[in-house]
């Protein structure tokens, strides 16, 4: 694997192993010493994927703690435009944001820290998101902050959103755990 980026502290942008041929192609997202070897430590305790149609809008999404987590993500078909926010009340970076795109041809694998806010935007229909997860699904634990209040400027003003991604608070009331 190889470090291609850290949008803000903590966070690692990765480029693994693919192997490309006439048939297709091989792509291992998941090595653990190979992960180690860019300081990522995690047991995977639950992996889970969403498929979206075009202009779905999903986030933005936590779990506080006891059962906040780290996870690694990627997109395995389609192509999304990744956000996170940094809600550690201790880094410099608190409350910024940072953007990627994610897609089946550039094959990029995210580790996502504890402390961040993760949601994402479907560039194509069938875009499909892989999540692993180092904690269970704890659904007493399972936050969100609402999609437009932290200052991103999201590239579309009608998007598909549930009514649970609407209703979460603003981050400028949030008190974050982290």
């Amino acid at each position: 694997m190889t470090l291609i980026d850290e949008p803000l502290p903590g966070v690692k942008i990765l480029r693994p192993f693919v192997f490309e041929d006439a048939r297709g192609n091989f792509v291992k997202p998941f090595h653990e010493d190979q992960l180690a070897a860019h300081g990522i430590s995690m047991i995977v305790r639950e992996e889970f994927f969403s498929t979206s149609a075009k202009d779905v809008l999903r986030g933005m999404h936590f779990q506080i703690p006891p059962h906040d987590h780290q996870k690694l993500i990627y997109c395995l078909s389609g192509r999304v435009l990744d956000v996170l926010l940094d809600l550690r009340k201790e880094s410099p970076t608190y409350g910024k944001a940072a953007s990627f795109e994610l897609s089946a041809a550039n094959h990029h694998v995210v580790h996502v820290p504890r402390g961040f806010a993760h949601g994402f935007l479907s560039l194509e229909d069938g875009s499909c998101m892989v999540y692993k997860t180092d904690a269970v699904h704890a659904a007493d634990a399972d936050k969100g902050l609402l999609w437009n209040s932290f200052g991103f400027e999201w590239p579309i003003t009608d998007a598909i959103i549930s009514g649970r991604d609407l209703a979460h608070p603003e981050f400028g009331s949030y008190a974050s755990p982290f």
